[in-house]
């Protein structure tokens, strides 16, 4: 397979964490006044962000190996993990930003959400 391609297959999936580490980077602010609110929110979308992040990865995975989906799928999961510890870990270097244990467990949770989602709709289509 060209690098081009190979570039080609990754971009998204890079770009989409440049996107997580450039929020991350930022100070925290509130969404709302209300505290559940505002948490519900916030833990809301690092759901979102790391089950998009594990399907990127595993497009990315599936399009440029040749391992069986079961691979895949743990693969995706162990590079999910390992992100949403070091963007935990970068914002200790963040002004304003508070690493967490919650965060990460809530950013597996969310990853692997996302693969689940993904290889019920993957069965059920093929």
């Amino acid at each position: 397979m060209s690098i081009r391609r190979r570039i080609r297959y990754w971009l998204p999936t890079i770009l989409w964490a440049v996107l997580i580490f450039s929020f991350s980077a930022q100070p925290t602010f509130s969404t709302t006044p209300v505290h559940w609110r505002d948490f519900v929110v916030k833990k809301s979308a690092h759901l979102f962000v790391y089950a998009v992040l594990a399907l990127l990865i595993y497009r990315s995975l599936k399009l440029t190996t040749r391992y069986p989906k079961s691979y895949l799928f743990l693969f995706t999961l162990i590079l999910v993990v390992l992100y949403a510890v070091s963007d935990e870990f970068h914002q200790t270097f963040s002004l304003g930003r508070t690493p967490t244990l919650r965060d990460v467990l809530i950013d597996i949770v969310g990853g692997l959400t996302g693969l689940i989602v993904k290889t019920k709709i993957g069965s059920s289509v093929s």
